[in-house]
C-alpha cells in the first residue's frame, strides 16, 4: 500500500508493478485492493486525509492518459482508473483516483514507463526464475522489493535485480551512508555516505607525454 500510494505515486522509488506468487494472487489482490478503497482523497492538511491531489494539471493528463491506455490494451481495473468526485472547494484539484490493474501483458507501455501516478499492475507469478525475468524486464532499474519468508531466497533473487537498491521485507529503509543511485535508464552513479565525495567531484585527468 504505502509503496504504492505514498505521495499519490509521485515517488521516484515507487512501487508500479507487483508479482505476485500464483497461489496467493487472487487473496493479495483482493487485499490490497480492500486497503485502496479506504484512502481518504482532500486537503493534505486535513484530519483522516491520507492522500492529496497530483503536483499539476500537467501530470495529471499525463497519468489519465495512461489510465485510458490500460483500459485500451485489456486491462481489468480492479479500483479506480479515473477522477474521483470531489467537493466543490476541491473539484478543481489535480484529482486522480488510486488505481490497481491486472491482465495487461508484459510489454505494454504502461508496465515498462514510469506513471508517477497512484497506480500499480498486479501479475501472477509460477517460479523464481520467471519473476527475476520479469522484474529485470525494464528499462529502469532503481529499487526492487522482495517479500518472503524465506531468507535463502531472499538473498539469492536480490543477488539477481538489475537495480541500485533491493529492500527484503521492507520499502523506503535506507541509511544515509549507504550507496543509492539505479542501473540503466536509472542513472549511473552512486549518492550516500562517502559515495557522494565522488559522485560531486568532477576528475580531471593531465596527460603529459614524455
Amino acid at each position: 500500500m504505502r509503496s504504492v500510494f505514498a505521495n499519490c505515486g509521485q515517488v521516484c522509488l515507487g512501487t508500479e508493478r507487483v508479482y505476485v506468487e500464483r497461489p496467493i494472487f487472487d487473496a493479495f489482490v483482493a487485499r490490497l485492493a480492500s486497503e485502496a478503497v479506504t484512502i481518504k482523497l482532500g486537503r493534505p492538511d486535513a484530519d483522516g486525509v491520507t492522500m492529496g491531489p497530483l503536483i499539476s494539471k500537467e501530470h495529471q493528463q499525463k497519468v489519465l492518459s495512461y489510465y485510458a491506455q490500460a483500459k485500451a490494451q485489456g486491462a481489468t481495473v480492479v479500483i479506480g482508473g479515473g477522477i474521483p468526485s470531489m467537493p466543490d472547494d476541491l473539484a478543481a484539484g489535480s484529482w486522480v483516483e488510486p488505481t490497481i490493474w491486472t491482465g495487461l501483458p508484459d510489454d505494454s507501455n504502461v508496465i515498462q514507463e514510469e506513471i508517477f501516478g497512484p497506480c500499480c499492475h498486479v501479475r501472477p507469478f509460477d517460479s523464481e526464475d520467471e519473476v527475476i525475468e520479469l522484474a529485470n524486464n525494464t528499462p529502469y532499474g532503481l529499487c526492487a522489493a522482495i517479500w518472503t519468508e524465506n531468507t535463502s531466497r531472499a538473498f539469492r533473487v536480490s543477488r539477481q535485480m538489475d537495480v541500485g537498491i533491493v529492500w527484503v521485507n521492507s520499502w523506503f529503509l535506507r541509511d544515509l551512508r549507504t550507496p543509492f543511485g539505479g542501473a540503466k535508464h536509472s542513472g549511473i552513479g552512486r549518492e550516500g555516505g562517502v559515495h557522494s565525495l565522488e559522485f560531486y567531484t568532477e576528475l580531471s585527468n593531465i596527460c603529459v607525454k614524455l
